[in-house]
């Protein structure tokens, strides 16, 4: 999979997402992994791994094809996929702002 970085994507017109905890980029890794940059410039990983390939993964099941995952996309400051999966972003926020990285479902 290729690595690509989104600074933007379907804004609200009108609206720009101030919180210092809003996803302002993110780059795609492989192995369902996010690299993140927030408003206030802290940046991270998160890993959906855990969360994509586990047996109760409903919607992000999708997620388990690698070009579907790379379509992740910035909405309003938040992660989502074109089929409504989403990642919230003060939760990723608080665990990158304490260890640099979120493992879902860690």
């Amino acid at each position: 999979m290729s690595s690509q970085t989104i600074t933007q994507a379907h804004p609200a017109v009108g609206v720009t997402p101030a919180a210092p905890w809003r996803v302002c980029a993110i780059t795609v890794l492989p192995q369902c992994q996010l690299a993140v940059t927030f408003n206030d410039g802290t940046s991270g990983i998160v890993d959906v791994s855990a969360l994509v390939l586990g047996p109760d993964a409903g919607v992000f099941q999708a997620l388990r094809d690698v070009s579907f995952f790379a379509q992740a996309y910035l909405d309003c400051g938040a992660v989502a996929w074109p089929n409504g999966a989403d990642l919230a972003p003060d939760a990723m926020y608080k665990a990158i702002s304490r260890s640099g990285i979120w493992r879902v479902l860690d």
